[in-house]
């Protein structure tokens, strides 16, 4: 047994609507394919992640299988389809230390529990999500609705107030000055002006960092000399600006605040052991840390104790060392805070927290200026005030650990990653921006553009990924193909976009799935022969359909799939839409389309030459096709599929009728607007079209474009690469019937065939036509063009099937200004 190709689909995708791995298995069984499935979905389980979608699937060479199986972190899927690829094949293989690998890998991989819970609150809220960083970066909404979250810190998170509170001394002096309880103490420069402090305030004190956080480099309940000079070299490991202050009785506490509300209230307890009279204490620390929840981090609800410095000293204030062996009952501190982060534990009393102190924590959060604020509270008992006990608050933190909040080692867990999101958006918001998601054969890129326009044309900030880039309100921002789903992600992260076209291809699908999870409109223009058959085991037209119908199956409930009535692959998609259907056809009485409408449905047609938008018997009259520019007055059949298949999706979008009627005039259809897609020079009784046709479905639509136009003598030039034998003969068969002559140029960098063998292929081709007279052959596509124009007279049009689009265009624009002087 071998590994194939192994390839990671997110979002949506052709076996699945969650995130899959689709890995291919050479020179096995079915059974081998079984085992090794089953071996991933055990080492999932063990690492918390139930599986929902895993398949075997045989390929069409014998002994090939597919495996898909879904998963939460890419490392960790394809470390579990490693491992358990390992265990079936290796006879040595260390069941042990391999699975211990990747327990670590998913601590460090996967979200902490902090993130992990604003995440969840999100995705339960219908809020779309997706990681930035290998961090805890998160992206919650899509474009102008977007925020963003990094543990407890939110891009509402002011940077001025997460200065102040990591200044412990400024914190302080804001909330005296509010009157709330806060401990005595100053800023020191040494390690004596630390035992000076302690003398002026009297009585125990505290030594930490001025600009800490999680409780490193903190020592309290210090009395003598030896113990703040000790205090001060650890506090000093951790920051240069140290300060002392008076320590307050009582015990730990962490209020939440959030959005100016109290939601959530923790007891701390700093790290410990219980003595057994048997162990030491290294060992009993040890055996506490193999406790699941705690990890060397923050990606577990409990961290490690650890014994650093810091342990050393409190262990020698109570006279042990590592190595000693309490009395069996007693307790034994390793630190005196009580940090989750350094070993603490906490237990939930929310609901204990008495109205003064809640309000106290809360106007601490307000003067800080923080929407997410940590407020530590040193007091017996939060059920009654602060003064009443001589308690006060020692700190305001920015981006708060929420661990002792979502998962309390006793009490009751709190959704405070709901809190956060609820913080974020308004309970009617979802975060989401309307999508249009546009797949195909032929017309994707022109009806995407078209689309785009609409929407920009009504006011809209629109983001646009085709074929020939990304569009940010116009503006081309990337030249490369952006058909595929990380151009969607990237326009989808921009926070200026106000609605989202996403052309969407085949190649991107089967790579990686959709850059999205739901969309409000999708359009499947047609499927047709030839784009890219034979490839990932796609292989006739039914199996190509069934990798386009992730898009229609990715409608929103209350969304809208916009159909071909005419191409019954098509159409039968609507079975997997779970929203709303519309269809569309040139002609009315389509029988698919006419029966849709007679049961109430949603259409887009052609009558008496005027495009029609109807929902059952309710009509909009919206314009004549020939005001169209893009269908060069309604001569061109393709491009007329193509405008009311746009038209159809602005409607749903939202669009009035009138903006639809200003958008579809004013969109030309030129180079600028769509290049390569059937643009039209005409000058001195000849005419140019280009025209990217790179298939036998888009040369068919193509010659039939033709039709119309009075020039009788026909020259191309064409090119065709990445295509099958079969689809190659085809596209020379209508070109050798509809051109007398036709100039053909291979480009080598594009070519998958040998140079000699495509030219071959498609002279043959050409041959088995009617009409061609002539084939010649270039050296290049700029020299094809050349020769091509170089015959241009009166009566003669000119298709130049290009490849280099934007090169090309410029190209011909420069030829054409030339010959026209």
């Amino acid at each position: 047994m071998q590994f194939g190709r192994i390839w990671t689909l997110r979002g949506a995708n052709r076996w699945a609507v969650v995130p899959v791995i689709e890995a291919e298995l050479i020179e096995t069984t079915a059974e081998r394919a079984e085992l090794l499935l089953a071996g991933i979905r055990e080492l999932q389980t063990r690492l918390d992640w139930h599986s929902r979608h895993a398949e075997v699937r045989p390929m069409s060479e014998p002994g090939g299988f597919r495996i898909i199986f879904d998963y939460d972190e890419e490392a960790l899927g394809l470390g579990c389809l490693h491992a358990a690829f390992e265990q079936l094949t290796d006879p040595d293989f260390d069941a042990v230390t391999r699975f211990a690998t990747l327990r670590d890998l998913s601590h460090d991989v996967r979200l902490g529990p902090s993130t992990k819970s604003i995440v969840d609150a999100a995705i339960r809220r219908g809020i779309p999500t997706r990681r930035l960083n290998e961090g805890g970066l998160v992206q919650l909404g899509w474009g102008v609705k977007l925020k963003r979250a990094w543990t407890a810190e939110t891009d509402e998170t002011p940077f001025l107030a997460e200065v102040i509170a990591k200044d412990k001394e400024r914190t302080r002096t804001l909330l005296r000055g509010l009157g709330v309880p806060v401990p005595e103490g100053r800023a020191v420069r040494d390690a004596e002006d630390a035992w000076a402090a302690a003398e002026e305030i009297g009585g125990p004190v505290v030594v930490k960092p001025q600009d800490g956080n999680q409780g490193r480099g903190v020592a309290t309940n210090l009395t003598t000399r030896e113990q703040v000079l000790a205090a001060y070299a650890a506090a000093r490991e951790e920051g240069e600006s140290i300060i002392v202050e008076s320590y307050l009785p009582g015990r730990d506490h962490r209020l939440l605040v959030v959005g100016g509300k109290l939601v959530a209230a923790s007891r701390r307890e700093p790290a410990h052991v219980v003595g057994d009279g048997r162990r030491t204490i290294r060992d009993l620390v040890a055996a506490i840390n193999l406790d699941p929840r705690r990890s060397d981090g923050h990606a577990t609800p409990l961290s490690w104790i650890k014994i650093d410095t810091v342990a050393l000293g409190v262990l020698r204030e109570q006279g042990f060392t590592p190595d000693a062996i309490p009395p069996a009952g007693q307790t034994v501190l390793i630190r005196r805070n009580a940090n989750l982060s350094t070993g603490g534990t906490a237990t939930d009393v929310t609901d204990h927290v008495h109205p003064s102190v809640a309000a106290q924590a809360i106007d601490a959060a307000r003067a800080v200026g923080l929407d997410v604020a940590g407020i530590d509270v040193v007091v017996e008992d939060v059920a009654f005030p602060l003064r009443e006990q001589h308690g006060g608050i020692v700190e305001v933190n920015a981006g708060p650990g929420l661990r002792m909040h979502i998962e309390p080692s006793a009490g009751q867990p709190r959704d405070v990653g709901g809190a956060i999101v609820d913080s974020l958006f308004p309970p009617e918001e979802s975060g989401r921006i309307p999508i249009v998601a546009v797949t195909g054969t032929n017309g994707k890129t022109t009806t995407s553009r078209l689309i785009a326009h609409l929407a920009a044309a009504a006011g809209r900030y629109v983001g646009l990924t085709c074929t020939d880039g990304i569009y940010l309100a116009g503006r081309r921002t990337e030249t490369r193909d952006c058909s595929g789903p990380r151009s969607a992600r990237t326009v989808l992260t921009n926070p200026r976009v106000e609605v989202a076209v996403l052309e969407t291809a085949r190649g991107g699908i089967l790579r990686e799935g959709l850059g999205f999870d739901h969309a409000d409109v999708t359009v499947v223009t047609n499927l047709g022969k030839g784009d890219h058959l034979g490839l990932r085991g796609i292989d006739t037209l039914e199996e190509l359909a069934e990798v386009k119908r992730v898009v229609p199956a990715a409608t929103a409930p209350n969304g809208c799939a916009v159909l071909n009535a005419n191409d019954p692959l098509v159409a039968a998609m609507a079975s997997v839409v779970a929203g709303r259907v519309l269809f569309f056809a040139v002609d009315e009485q389509e029988p698919i389309l006419a029966q849709h409408r007679e049961a109430g449905g949603l259409a887009a047609f052609l009558r008496e030459g005027v495009i029609v938008l109807a929902q059952g018997n309710d009509e909009i009259a919206l314009l004549p096709i020939a005001e169209v520019p893009a269908t060069h007055g309604g001569r061109v059949g393709f491009q007329i599929e193509n405008v009311l298949a746009a038209a159809a999706a602005g409607w749903q979008l939202g669009l009035p009728p009138e903006e639809l009627r200003d958008g579809l005039r004013s969109f030309a259809g030129s180079a600028d607007e769509t290049p390569g897609r059937f643009n039209v020079f005409e000058l001195d009784g000849s005419a140019v079209v280009v025209d990217y046709a790179h298939n036998p479905s888009a040369v068919a639509a193509l010659v039939a474009g033709l039709d119309t136009f009075p020039q009788e003598q026909r020259t191309l030039v064409f090119s065709a690469s990445d295509r099958r034998e079969e689809d190659l003969i085809e596209m020379g068969q209508l070109v050798g019937n509809a051109f007398d002559r036709v100039i053909l140029f291979t480009d080598a960098e594009h070519a998958d065939w040998p140079i000699g063998e495509l030219t071959a292929v498609l002279r043959a081709g050409i041959a088995e036509g009617e009409r061609t007279v002539e084939v010649l052959s270039a050296s290049s596509e700029s020299a094809a063009i050349d020769r091509a124009l170089d015959g241009l007279t009166p009566g003669t049009l000119v298709v130049l099937g290009i490849e280099a689009i934007d090169e090309s265009l410029e190209y011909v624009r420069n030829r054409l200004s030339i010959a026209s002087r």
